[in-house]
């Protein structure tokens, strides 16, 4: 069935093939839909018939939100960490063990409603596309347990065995990486299409670079692609690591040298940022002015965790990179949607050209602009088409 979507007061293709600029804006426009691809799109008084009509009244139209970092199976709370970071203790990475142990001692049961409020919660922000990481397990078992119940929400699941080395392998980091290289790989490759390593030698919870690049080094061989966590509370080698293994993003990149610029401008490795960590941290913003000058891809996301970040609105993280990472409302959208899918190496998703997938974000306002002028308001949520 041929869905017509119209009465869209202006539309973001992220084209620039069918409309002036990056962002492909077309006013008045609709789009037809066809088994949940886009097959047309142009202006409303060009458009074709269909079987069926959504008119969406005036309103603007995005791409759905692309979140390309999120840890979204865990249980327990840690507002408490929040309060005291408000109150001037420093993060460092400490506190995931508090939701290492929660976790462990989860039913699948709690597991999976925890994870399907979130991906409910993003979905009425506007979110159509999430990756979600295992992190908070850290046993063969655990870490297996979350992926396979990522699985059941997202084709974007990642493996982050190496989020921190856990409480029973203190001071035998080597040791729990040739664990997670080894066994716990095996029994989690299946559920995962990416893998994902904590790169922060400042910290005394994850990993320097010679265990970083042993990680994804095995990840590589068992036939998964590469993320890094990079950069975060320092400069250091994840940057430089995951452009050097062809890594498809580097997360973070609050730290940056101006050789890791360099590095990210001449490879195809996407920065993507993480204003919400910031935010919910009391940390440098990073520095997206100078990433986007230097002609680095650049992604937004949310990093949805229950300790450094826990907000899942893409809205309000393109509010963040507007207000304090200079970006502009157009370039924000555009890496919380096109540089999401570029982070997860998506073309079916990002934009609404022919032949993307119809994954659409409707705005109760006539503009993307009001995404970072009217922060914190409920204004976009995910369309869901007739079947």
């Amino acid at each position: 069935m041929t869905i017509l979507v119209t009465g869209i007061g202006e539309l973001v293709t992220n084209d620039p093939t069918v409309a002036d600029g990056p962002l492909g804006v077309i006013p008045d426009a609709a789009l037809v839909v066809d088994d949940g691809i886009v097959v047309w799109v142009g202006p409303a008084t060009g458009a074709p018939d269909a079987d069926d009509r959504v008119d969406v009244g005036g309103r603007a139209v995005v791409p759905g939100f692309v979140d390309s970092h999120a840890h979204l199976v865990f249980a327990g709370d840690r507002a408490a960490e929040f309060e005291a970071r408000m109150s001037g203790a420093r993060y460092d990475g400490g506190g995931i063990g508090t939701t290492v142990a929660a976790t462990r001692g989860a039913t699948d049961a709690e597991l999976r409603a925890r994870l399907a409020g979130l991906i409910a919660e993003m979905r009425r922000q506007g979110t159509t596309t999430v990756e979600v990481k295992s992190g908070y397990g850290l046993t063969v078992e655990d870490e297996a347990r979350c992926l396979r119940l990522a699985a059941e929400v997202t084709t974007e699941t990642t493996f982050l065995g190496a989020h921190v080395v856990p409480a029973e392998y203190a001071g035998r980091a080597d040791e729990y990486v040739a664990l997670v290289t080894g066994p716990m790989l095996d029994a989690c490759a299946p559920h995962t299409r990416w893998v994902d390593v904590f790169c922060e030698p400042r910290s005394a919870h994850a990993f320097d670079g010679d265990q970083a690049r042993a990680v994804l080094e095995a990840g590589r061989d068992a036939g998964l692609g590469l993320r890094v966590h990079a950069n975060q509370l320092s400069a250091g080698p994840g940057v430089r690591l995951a452009v050097e293994l062809g890594a498809a993003s580097a997360d973070h990149c609050t730290h940056l040298t101006a050789d890791d610029v360099d590095a990210l401008a001449g490879g195809t490795t996407v920065a993507t940022l993480l204003p919400g960590v910031e935010f919910s941290t009391r940390s440098p913003y990073p520095d997206a002015r100078r990433l986007l000058d230097a002609g680095v891809t650049v992604a937004l996301a949310t990093d949805c965790n229950p300790g450094s970040c826990f907000t899942s609105s893409m809205a309000f993280c393109i509010a963040l990179a507007v207000r304090e990472m200079r970006m502009t409302p157009a370039e924000a959208l555009w890496c919380a949607t096109a540089g999401g899918a570029a982070a997860l190496r998506r073309p079916d998703v990002g934009h609404l050209a022919p032949g993307a997938r119809a994954d659409l974000a409707v705005l109760d306002a006539p503009s993307f602009r009001h995404l970072a002028y009217r922060p914190g308001v409920p204004l976009v949520h995910a369309l869901d088409l007739p079947i």
